[in-house]
């Protein structure tokens, strides 16, 4: 599901934005808000430090905490809302063995330090991976970002430039490297100006594939992409 995000900009605008691709530049905005929600989960008392890392790290904050029967405990917390629509309950359930359970409900707006987080593939920015992201952790989840997707692509005839950007800034960059295909093969012995010339030639070749090419990222990389 989608979270709509409250955005003044320094013309007197509010507008409210359902997608990271629509965010105006940041050079417009004097401030974004983002709903946050109230948290009500149950689980196993044994499970209370994987949660509270969980909460801590999505940027919540835990407000309460009550025993309940059975080796059980009731947790009251605050978080984004972006933060808990992604996996938050399917990451939940793995640290709790499937014992937990969750409900929220959204609270109100908070204004925060956030900024449009960008992934390009071969200069391109990709719109299923733009999110907007806290200020602060930026680097650290483009750089996250760039490392995962870079796993998960398939090599290309060329190398493959992976960048994360924020606020028109490179904040990340890994490369994914070329097939590499050996075209000397069938040559003996030291023809070394024959293998020059061959190469050259591939390299010229991969050179016009990579200005002609569009890149199509695969559904199942997609997909991988959008956990965390």
């Amino acid at each position: 599901p989608s979270v709509i995000f409250r955005v003044h900009t320094k013309s007197g605008e509010t507008l409210q934005i359902s997608s990271a691709t629509k965010m105006p530049s940041h050079q417009d905005i004097i401030q974004i808000e983002e709903p946050w929600a109230i948290l009500e989960l149950i689980a196993p008392v044994s499970t209370f430090g994987a949660i509270s890392a969980l909460i801590h790290e999505r940027g919540g904050y835990i407000i309460e905490t009550d025993s309940l029967a059975g080796e059980r405990m009731q947790i009251r917390a605050e978080a984004p809302l972006r933060e808990v629509v992604v996996d938050f309950y399917d990451v939940l359930k793995s640290i709790s063995q499937g014992f937990a359970s969750l409900s929220y409900k959204v609270v109100g707006w908070r204004g925060g330090e956030l900024v449009r987080l960008d992934i390009r593939v071969a200069g391109e920015s990709i719109p299923s991976f733009t999110e907007i992201v806290p200020k602060e952790s930026a680097y650290h989840i483009g750089r996250r970002r760039v490392e995962k997707l870079k796993a998960l692509m398939p090599r290309q005839l060329f190398a493959l430039a992976l960048q994360a950007e924020i606020e028109g800034r490179i904040i990340a960059r890994e490369t994914v490297p070329a097939l590499r295909k050996d075209v000397t093969g069938y040559l003996y012995g030291g023809d070394r100006t024959r293998k020059m010339k061959l190469w050259k030639k591939q390299q010229r070749g991969k050179k016009r594939l990579k200005e002609r090419a569009k890149i199509e990222i695969p559904a199942t990389v997609m997909l991988q992409m959008l956990k965390r």
